[in-house]
């Protein structure tokens, strides 16, 4: 979907905030552990994600030229984007913690 969005908030703020609630879900569908072990996991994986683009690491790799691989890890470190993070991070453990009605 990121591939074919191009607007100034969906997919630079709202898909980062998506992104890390469905990352959640997926190993969450899958691992039995605890929610706040999975959201913090899902939380240092972006950071990581984000250190990587401010280390640029898609020209350093030689991927420059591949649309996917500008798309999956990104090209440009944002602040924005930590935000983003913390913010899906904070939306996942609010809908478990009280929407869900589960212990954290």
């Amino acid at each position: 979907m990121a591939l074919f969005v191009h607007d100034s908030f969906v997919r630079p703020y709202l898909g980062d905030v998506w992104v890390v609630i469905l990352m959640y879900c997926f190993l969450k569908s899958f691992l039995k552990l605890s929610v706040l072990k999975v959201a913090i996991f899902v939380l240092i994986f972006s950071f990581s994600i984000e250190l990587l683009q401010y280390l640029n690491i898609v020209d350093k790799l030689g991927l420059s030229k591949s649309k996917i691989a500008r798309t999956v890890i990104g090209t440009s470190f944002s602040w924005i984007d930590i935000l983003t993070y913390i913010a899906g991070f904070s939306i996942v453990l609010i809908i478990e913690k009280y929407w869900l009605k589960k212990g954290i």
